[in-house]
């Protein structure tokens, strides 16, 4: 044995048997190793299979998840809170900020949605309306605050009555019919003339369940503004109160009626002020809040005159710097109006066309929904805060619907064609280039009104 001793001490001391000491260190160390690799594989293998986890669930089919604010109560819940539009091309050529606000994306498809809407829930706030009761709401227009107000009726559970001129485009005609509206067309007549449509859509409100008598109690609702509304043959007087009617001098006061009973409700966009606050109230301040407050000109047309002085009223009280101009068509009196002053028997005119001898009692022109030629109370609110205004012809409105098809691809109505070319005129007028902003209304699409685009006029005009 003594020699294998003298063997072991002479080898080299890394191949001497460790101690004991040294071995247990050593199986200690492997075991650890083992360990932490067992660990880390288990770790890394179960991370994996979270991950395929994950993956599957993120493809695999489960049902749609809307978060509250994504949700809205029927159809009124889709109007308003449009979109502004910059018109990349007028502002690319004008270095001005162009921008339209698109109200063709409304459920009814233009501007007169929010009127509609403000109109019917004024109503029944002050007990005017009392849903599915047979109630129908009677309006003269032509066309687009008809679909608006058949739309909002048939959510609301009212009936409709929608009296308009019989050259209207049919595209607006054949909308009312599909939302089960009655259509009642008539031939184009001055507004002193009692078969004009206005007028006959206030005297069948007023007659709507009582064809023998004259509003004797009360049928008709007329909601209007804080000032008694006359007729224009001033033979029937309705203020607010609903139930406070005057004939031809008399006062006639009647006893409660019963709220489940049908009446007639006269919408009477012109003259009702509600038009003017649902843009006052709303699209007012859409727009002052979508531009950050930097709006250096509102332009817009005017029908009833309630958008430009409900957007014109409250962008000036924000700012009062906010220049607000108008659009008017051909043989529409509100140029003469709002830069001449010329009113004659409270009846405005076109120089070139005097009150009942045009074919169309507002403007005789292809372009439908802006121009007239009288004074209206949501026009008279407007008046006051109009910067300048601009006469746009057919040629004009034409070309610039023209023009966006080709170079923006937007198909646009007629006024809103028009509404645009006032933008240029005013943009060239004050000398912009740059860091102006210009807002105006999109009033509808250009859907509306094919069967005119398609018309010899619009095919055949040359624009140079």
């Amino acid at each position: 044995m003594a020699w294998k001793d003298d063997l072991i001490q002479h080898l080299p001391t890394w191949l001497h048997w460790p101690s004991r000491t040294a071995a247990r260190h050593i199986l200690i160390g492997i075991l650890l190793g083992f360990s932490l690799s067992a660990t880390t594989t288990s770790v890394a293998a179960y991370l994996e299979q979270r991950k395929k986890e994950r993956q599957i669930a993120h493809f695999a089919p489960r049902p749609i998840e809307l978060r509250s604010d994504e949700i809205v109560k029927g159809v009124v819940g889709l109007i308003g809170n449009t979109p502004l539009v910059r018109i990349n091309s007028l502002s690319d050529a004008l270095g001005v900020e162009v921008l339209g606000k698109a109200e063709f994306l409304n459920i009814g498809g233009s501007v007169k949605d929010r009127v509609a809407l403000q109109i019917i829930d004024d109503a029944e706030r002050q007990g005017l309306l009392h849903p599915y009761t047979g109630s129908r709401i009677f309006e003269g227009t032509v066309g687009s605050t008809g679909i608006s107000i058949a739309t909002i009726a048939r959510a609301r559970g009212y009936d409709a009555t929608i009296i308009m001129p019989d050259d209207v485009a049919e595209e607006k005609v054949k909308a009312l019919l599909a939302l089960g509206a009655e259509v009642v067309r008539v031939r184009p007549a001055s507004i002193v003339d009692k078969k004009q449509y206005v007028n006959l859509a206030r005297e069948r409100a007023i007659r709507f369940g009582r064809p023998d008598k004259i509003d004797e109690s009360n049928q008709v609702a007329k909601l209007s503004s804080s000032h008694t509304f006359h007729s224009p043959s001033n033979s029937v007087l309705v203020t607010e109160a609903p139930h406070h009617t005057e004939i031809e001098g008399e006062e006639w006061r009647e006893t409660e009626i019963d709220p489940s009973q049908p009446r007639g409700f006269f919408a009477d966009q012109f003259e009702n002020s509600s038009n003017f606050k649902a843009h006052f109230n709303g699209t007012g301040p859409e727009i002052w809040r979508q531009t950050s407050g930097r709006v250096d000109a509102f332009v817009s047309g005017a029908g009833t005159g309630g958008t430009v002085a409900g957007v014109g009223q409250y962008l000036k009280s924000m700012n009062e710097d906010v220049i607000v101009a108008l659009a008017d068509p051909e043989g529409s009196g509100l140029y003469n109006k709002a830069r001449l002053g010329i009113v004659k028997h409270g009846v405005m005119y076109d120089r070139k066309e005097s009150e009942g001898t045009k074919r169309r009692h507002q403007v005789d022109t292809v372009v439908e929904g802006i121009g007239i030629n009288r004074l209206t109370h949501n026009i008279e609110l407007a008046l006051p805060i109009l910067d300048d205004a601009f006469r746009i012809t057919d040629a004009e409105a034409v070309s610039m619907a023209r023009y966006l098809v080709k170079h923006d691809g937007l198909f646009l109505g007629s006024s809103s064609a028009c509404n645009l070319v006032a933008c240029v005129k005013l943009i060239k007028q004050k000398g912009w280039t740059e860091g102006k902003t210009v807002v105006t209304i999109l009033c509808d699409s250009g859907t509306r009104h094919y069967s005119k685009v398609c018309s010899g006029f619009y095919r055949d005009t040359v624009i140079r």
